[in-house]
């Protein structure tokens, strides 16, 4: 197989960038290995080394997985790369970009700016809600980062509670 010759770029074009050094990138921005970036993706620690190296090029799916998780749309993490177009072109146009926990954190972060001026009977149950919910999450939830952030969440309630 002949590989083409390269067409003269236009000075006032961007640099094109590999999609695979863009997700190797990304990944190192957020801290994570490649292992623990591949488990999240459902695919194996050696295809996601393939992809950041570019010897094989991310399908539809594993985009949308990794956009998610950088908390980004998939068209945002393939424009201006070497993606190819008929593969953008069947991307969806948005990812989900939240865990459940990072859902959960943010929604019990709400409750206790409210619990500020809640009466404390109120805010009692409250706690104790929030106290099952975070205990219920932690045993489903298998992420160490998410256990984290289950962690630091109980931290917060704890402080929360009436006459602490």
């Amino acid at each position: 197989m002949v590989s083409p010759v390269p067409l003269p770029s236009d000075p006032l074009d961007p640099p094109v960038q590999h999609v695979g050094r863009r997700i190797a990138a990304l990944r190192t921005e957020l801290g994570l290995t490649q292992q623990e970036l591949a488990a999240r993706v459902a695919i194996s620690r050696v295809a996601l080394s393939n992809l950041e190296s570019g010897r094989s090029e991310p399908g539809e799916r594993t985009v949308t997985l990794l956009a998610g998780i950088f908390g980004v749309e998939p068209h945002e993490l393939v424009e201006g790369s070497t993606y190819p177009v008929a593969k953008v072109d069947r991307l969806p146009l948005v990812a989900a970009r939240h865990t459940e926990v990072e859902l959960q954190v943010a929604l019990l972060d709400r409750d206790l700016r409210w619990l500020e001026s809640a009466p404390p009977a109120v805010a009692r149950r409250v706690v104790a809600t929030w106290r099952r919910d975070l205990a219920e999450l932690a045993d489903r939830t298998y992420d160490p980062r998410q256990r984290e952030l289950i962690e630091a969440a109980r931290s917060r309630l704890h402080g929360a509670e009436p006459g602490d």
